[in-house]
């Protein structure tokens, strides 16, 4: 018979008991040990990094709020919203608005006059109160376009939609005097302003 190698033996063994070591690990060290270690490090991980990003914006809050303030202080200096508190005010607010702005374009209405004003019914609830005038003027061009960018240009933010422009034949301007045609414009439009979400309006509507 062979003779027995103690040596070889021996490394058989230690390969066995490694190898026993390394299923026991598999089967009952690391499914219970090394895998909730691992789950509570990467949680340990994500903490100090939402705590790193609250650090820092504790550090940005005095900027932050300098920031809001600004923006708080120009926005009551240009209002985007009209200020009245029901349609009706606001609906005369934009007539009042129209006939400054064509008063201003042409004094006594010797050239840009009003032919109709007529307030507009929302047929659906919108998320902001909308307020809106169909409004017809018979103007002369400068004074038309004059008109439009003070309604537009100025506040609180008016907008003009629908505009239609027609060319009169035949402009009569009593700033001429002489009845003599000028080359007027017949524009229809609708002006419209939002009023501000009532009160008790849903978070997402302001």
């Amino acid at each position: 018979m062979p003779a027995a190698n103690p040596d070889r033996d021996r490394w058989l063994a230690l390969g066995i008991l490694a190898a026993l070591l390394g299923l026991a690990y598999l089967v009952l060290v690391h499914p219970w040990w090394t895998l909730p270690m691992l789950e509570v490090d990467g949680r340990i991980g994500d903490l100090q990094q939402r705590d790193l990003r609250a650090r820092m914006e504790l550090r940005q809050a005095p900027e932050v709020s300098k920031r809001l303030q600004a923006l708080r202080a120009e926005s009551a200096r240009m209002p985007g919203f009209m200020p009245q508190r029901s349609p009706e005010l606001a609906t005369s607010a934009l007539v009042q608005r129209l006939e400054t702005a064509v008063l201003e374009a042409s004094p006594g209405n010797r050239s840009c006059a009003i032919i109709n004003r007529s307030p507009l019914t929302e047929a659906r609830q919108q998320r902001f109160p909308r307020v809106a005038v169909q409004v017809r003027l018979r103007c002369g061009n400068p004074e038309l376009a004059a008109v439009l960018h003070s309604l537009e240009g100025g506040s609180p933010r008016l907008f003009v939609d629908n505009l239609n422009i027609l060319t009169l034949g035949s402009f009569r301007s009593r700033a001429n005097g002489d009845g003599q045609g000028s080359g007027g414009l017949d524009a229809s439009f609708d002006l419209y302003g939002y009023l501000q979400p009532p009160p008790g309006a849903p978070a997402d509507a302001r």
